[in-house]
């Protein structure tokens, strides 16, 4: 989208799942009682994947995303926020590695060109631990329920979407804007 549209983007934290604990769960114990088809969500994940080009692995289980998060502001502070997103998504859906783990994490940042040494000190300390609380905060008064959420002044869409859904959705919201019809 950044190749054809000047746009900025702001990676904001969502609450998801919180209460994982640090050693994960299995998906069959996160839904459990839920009522939810798990395999068969598993094949529509993999089918959006595979039709957005995204890679995707064998998902066995969820993780806490708690401190990836924090290391996404300390990353986005330091330039390297995209990256940062990138491998922690392909570590965690496509390789199935532990989210939660500062080893893991610390491992991350340096695949993105950071520091180990200063991810663990930031994680320890927990330095940007309020600003995923105001992300957290924001999601509940937006009232977004879900992953990815796009945003755009009040308007959004909800879900990893094609290029075609998103690019509508921008320029649609776009012309509200310069109409007035947004704040």
């Amino acid at each position: 989208m950044r190749k054809n549209y000047e746009i900025e983007i702001q990676w904001r934290a969502f609450p998801l799942h919180p209460d994982t604990p640090e050693e994960g769960l299995t998906l069959a114990e996160l839904f459990a009682g839920r009522g939810v088809d798990i395999e068969k969500k598993l094949l529509q994940l993999k089918k959006v994947a595979d039709e957005l080009g995204l890679p995707w692995g064998e998902r066995k289980k969820t993780y806490n995303s708690r401190r990836a998060q924090e290391l996404a502001k300390w990353a986005e502070s330091k330039g390297k926020g995209d990256e940062w997103h990138d491998a922690v998504f392909r570590a965690y859906f496509v390789e199935g590695k532990n989210i939660a783990k500062i080893e893991e994490l610390a491992g991350l940042t340096k695949s993105v060109g950071l520091s180990p040494d200063e991810a663990r000190i930031g994680l320890q300390s927990r330095s940007f631990r309020e600003a995923v609380d105001a992300d957290w905060v924001r999601s509940y008064q937006m009232g977004i329920t879900a992953v990815p959420t796009f945003v755009i002044g009040r308007e959004t869409v909800v879900g990893a979407q094609p290029y075609a859904v998103l690019e509508h959705f921008l320029i649609l919201n776009k012309v509200k804007m310069r109409n007035g019809e947004q704040s």
